[in-house]
């Protein structure tokens, strides 16, 4: 497959008209790659049952694990959904455009193929100018996954989209490094209290401010795999390096300890091992490829970093990553959920 690909930092005239382009591929039945502010997304109509297979055979996706529709305005919500709960509606007031998908009833015109067969489906709308300007275009709901092969860490580069998946999508829009970049959070409103199926850049603490009582899934950071899979990222492996990544759990000085044991026991062996530290701690190991999630002070540019710097070790060839845990709280919730996730929940 020859895939299209445009470049848009800016929508200008010239950017819109390539914009066009890309948006009738979606409506000839076509999968596109568009960015948003949480990673990369691969698109197709949400209405179209032919064209949602391509997101799956593109990515190797299984076909019960359920995408997400993306809208471009909020008017456009009500005929996917049989109907908007009170609660569902003071969220999106509040965190709509952004990186929130509110999982509600499914209206009948949303094909099984897009929800993996449940009776429910989860809606965003982005808070990305490109994403918004292209699903406007488009004309139609947009059903998206992220846009890596399945398994891969989700995409925050153009670089990453079109290691994975260039030559099988129809078309790829590349930007700039997405902002947050991990995916959405998603929260079941279909159920009492609501209930966080995925941990994202909105956190826990800011729903309970609008909702009050919230749940959170089990699945979330423990290896429970759910009888009902609403959510992406809840059953099968995700995110992972090519490269067999482990999880070093204890104090800071248990962490130091055991990831130097480890590193001593490698030395001198024909593997690559890379160990993914902190800025605070880097300074803590002297053999094996170190690389930074960021600081410990700020979470959010840890969250931003972990996709692409395990894409990172998989481009210097490690086989072995040891990566340090991180202290659970509101604000790392996300990031321990896409970390254990990576590493199949391998810790030592």
């Amino acid at each position: 497959m020859k895939t299209k690909i445009i470049n848009i930092e800016v929508l200008d005239e010239s950017a819109l008209a390539d914009l066009e382009a890309v948006a009738s591929l979606i409506r000839s039945g076509g999968t596109v790659v568009f960015p948003t502010e949480t990673v990369y997304g691969l698109g197709a109509d949400a209405l179209n049952p032919q064209a949602i297979k391509k997101i799956f055979a593109a990515k190797g996706r299984p076909d019960d694990n359920p995408l997400i529709v993306h809208v471009a305005s909020l008017d456009e919500v009500k005929p996917l959904v049989a109907n908007i709960p009170e609660q569902a509606k003071k969220l999106m007031q509040v965190f709509w455009p952004g990186p929130l998908t509110i999982i509600m009833e499914k209206a009948a015109s949303i094909p099984t193929e897009v929800t993996g067969g449940l009776n429910t489906v989860g809606v965003r709308l982005p808070d990305h100018p490109i994403a918004q300007a292209f699903i406007k275009m488009a004309g139609c709901p947009i059903a998206a996954p992220s846009a890596n092969r399945s398994g891969r860490p989700s995409p925050t580069q153009g670089k990453h989209v079109l290691e994975d998946l260039d030559g099988r999508v129809d078309g790829i829009i590349l930007s700039s490094d997405t902002d947050l970049g991990l995916e959405s959070t998603v929260i079941d409103m279909t159920v009492e209290p609501p209930v966080v199926l995925r941990p994202g850049d909105i956190t826990l603490a800011e729903l309970r401010e609008i909702l009050g009582e919230v749940a959170v899934s089990a699945n979330v950071t423990e290896n429970v795999v759910p009888e009902k899979i609403s959510s992406p990222g809840m059953k099968y492996t995700h995110y992972s390096p090519k490269g067999e990544l482990v999880v070093v759990k204890g104090s800071p000085e248990e962490i130091r300890d055991k990831i130097n044991r480890a590193l001593s026991h490698h030395k001198g062996k024909s593997m690559t091992i890379g160990v993914l530290a902190s800025d605070e701690t880097m300074g803590f190991y002297q053999e094996g490829l170190i690389i930074s999630l960021g600081s410990r002070n700020d979470p959010k540019e840890m969250a931003k970093n972990l996709f692409s710097r395990l894409r990172t070790f998989d481009e210097l060839g490690v086989e072995k990553i040891f990566a340090e845990d991180i202290p659970l709280n509101n604000e790392t919730l996300a990031l321990i959920n896409r970390l254990y996730k990576a590493a199949g929940y391998a810790f030592i």
